[in-house]
């Protein structure tokens, strides 16, 4: 067997039925759901499925009037997908990078962008900064995950987890953000003097300022969002 035959590119990218978890990775891009029962995906990031899998877009009031308020205003949109049934699953979402997060009575932000996938089991709700400029940028939108279950979520290349103190506040670019601890609460900061240095992707020199115990996730990448997404 040559080394570009496809016998050789078959036996190093095929997917192998050994699979064991609810959630595990392929080649850093594809997220394989071993399904039996439902899960929450992002609209649009199914790719294949085997299996009597069934989809449904979430009705509009499906998780109250509250969330449909925040959904509609949110410019990102946090669309989802039910899927239900048993087979294998396998999402994607643009080539970005996969990240799996089990959660045991934890809590935990996400950007709504960046919500690939989570277990029914999880409880979740959309929050918003509490701020004008903040309104103004989709992926300041965020989605609170709390309780025992998994959730994946995506990154432009490799994410990078920073800790923070009460001593050592981290401060980020809005647009790299991608997650954080549940029990931090980030602040919008605005600083002229570094326009020309902070924050390219956003076009204006907002900061999030994260301050007390707990992590801050970011990306090599400054995500925009357009409305309506």
């Amino acid at each position: 067997m040559g080394r570009y035959s496809i016998d050789a590119f078959r036996a190093a990218s095929v997917q192998k039925n050994d699979q064991e978890e609810v959630f595990a990775v392929k080649s850093d891009r594809f997220l394989v759901v071993q399904l039996d029962g439902m899960v929450w995906t992002k609209k649009g990031s199914m790719v294949s499925y085997k299996g009597d899998i069934n989809f449904t877009r979430e009705g509009v009031l499906e998780h109250g009037l509250g969330k449909f308020f925040k959904k509609f205003f949110t410019t990102e949109g946090m669309q989802l997908t039910k899927a239900e049934g048993e087979g294998m699953l396998y999402l994607a979402d643009y080539g970005k990078k996969i990240t799996i997060l089990e959660l045991n009575d934890d809590a935990i932000c996400i950007n709504g962008n960046d919500v690939l996938a989570f277990e029914p089991s999880l409880d979740w709700d959309i929050k918003m900064l509490k701020s004008i400029a903040g309104m103004l940028s989709g992926g300041l939108f965020n989605v609170r995950l709390e309780g025992s279950g998994l959730v994946a979520f995506t990154s432009h290349y490799d994410p990078l987890t920073l800790p923070c103190s009460e001593k050592r506040p981290v401060y980020t670019d809005p647009n790299a953000t991608i997650a954080w601890s549940g029990d931090l609460t980030p602040e919008l900061k605005t600083d002229v003097s570094l326009k020309s240095f902070f924050g390219r992707g956003s076009g204006e020199s907002l900061q999030m300022k994260f301050q007390g115990k707990g992590f801050v996730v970011v990306q090599p990448f400054e995500e925009t969002y357009q409305a309506g997404g």
